[in-house]
């Protein structure tokens, strides 16, 4: 009878990793000019509106305004319960915890610093894919990006760390947090790709909306502020509309077609927008702790993505 050597046998057959391809490079490209300029929006608005009204405004507007498109175009709801549920867990995940405290932050760092910051995004995104995915694992290459970037991190941080808490070092600790919290999102939205990504933006936007509302509205009682500035209004109805909704199917189209890691890759983008609109509208700049902190992310990144080295050893 004929044996079969272990060494011969095939060993089990690992899922293909997702990969980019044009048209989702370009969704990418798109993605990253609304969320680079809702750093921007979020800077105007963010200085007369409190941080949980904000973002209940944010994805209240966006969400009844995917919901008029769902209507008008005949779109269908699921019905399974497992997907609302997940659409649940999205709303906390990649609006609700995210969004609260990227307010605070770019609020008391500025928005270019902070798209910085959201840059580590896809870092924390492959390490949590690592553990909870079969089909984006770690590599030594996507290692070394993670270590570059953790860099960056304690360079933008710098000297704060070691004087105690203070609120740059309160804000910076904010971003990791709402970053490391989209980085969970990522792969729980890989849960999505059979459903219509309108669909799922305004189930996901829905959630966070109904998770944010008794904070707004027991915290911060926003009907009896003071009316905003027309600027600070106009900052939140295209916080809401471009940055939010229009954003958000986009995300999903690129995640179902993509996986959550290459998806991440937008914040490495979101940065170059951010900061050139900070610039030309706020007049912020960055200091040099900041510049080499962004460099050593973007190298990191680079290195994890893995296009550029490859292209550069075939020349």
């Amino acid at each position: 009878m004929k044996t079969e050597s272990l060494a011969s046998r095939p060993g089990p057959v690992m899922p293909a990793a997702p990969s980019l391809d044009l048209e989702s490079w370009v969704l990418l490209l798109v993605l990253s000019l609304l969320w680079g300029a809702s750093f921007l929006f979020m800077r105007i608005a963010g200085e007369e509106i409190p941080v949980f009204t904000l973002v209940l405004a944010r994805v209240g507007i966006a969400a009844v305004a995917l919901h008029a498109v769902i209507l008008a175009t005949g779109r269908r709801y699921p019905t399974s319960l497992r997907i609302w549920a997940r659409a649940l867990l999205m709303g906390a995940l990649n609006n609700a915890i995210p969004f609260s405290l990227i307010i605070f932050a770019v609020v008391r760092v500025g928005a270019g610093a902070a798209s910085i910051l959201n840059a580590t995004t896809p870092i924390f995104a492959l390490i949590v894919a690592h553990f909870l995915t079969q089909d984006e694992k770690m590599t030594p290459r996507r290692l070394a990006g993670v270590v570059l970037g953790f860099f960056g991190v304690a360079a933008m941080i710098g000297p704060a760390a070691l004087r105690g808490v203070s609120g740059e070092l309160l804000a910076t600790l904010a971003m990791l947090a709402a970053t490391t919290s989209y980085a969970f999102a990522a792969v729980v939205g890989k849960g999505f790709r059979a459903v219509d990504p309108v669909v799922t933006s305004a189930l996901q936007l829905t959630a966070s909306t109904l998770l944010i509302a008794p904070f707004a509205l027991l915290a911060e009682a926003p009907f009896a502020a003071a009316m905003p500035s027309l600027a600070a209004i106009s900052a939140t109805l295209a916080f809401a509309l471009f940055s939010t909704a229009l954003a958000y199917v986009l995300y999903f189209r690129i995640l179902a077609r993509a996986g959550g890691t290459n998806v991440i890759l937008v914040t490495l983008l979101v940065p170059v927008s951010a900061i050139a609109l900070a610039a030309l509208v706020l007049g912020e700049r960055l200091s040099g702790a900041e510049f080499a902190g962004m460099a050593l992310i973007g190298a990191g990144l680079v290195v994890m993505d893995g296009r550029v080295l490859a292209w550069l050893r075939r020349g």
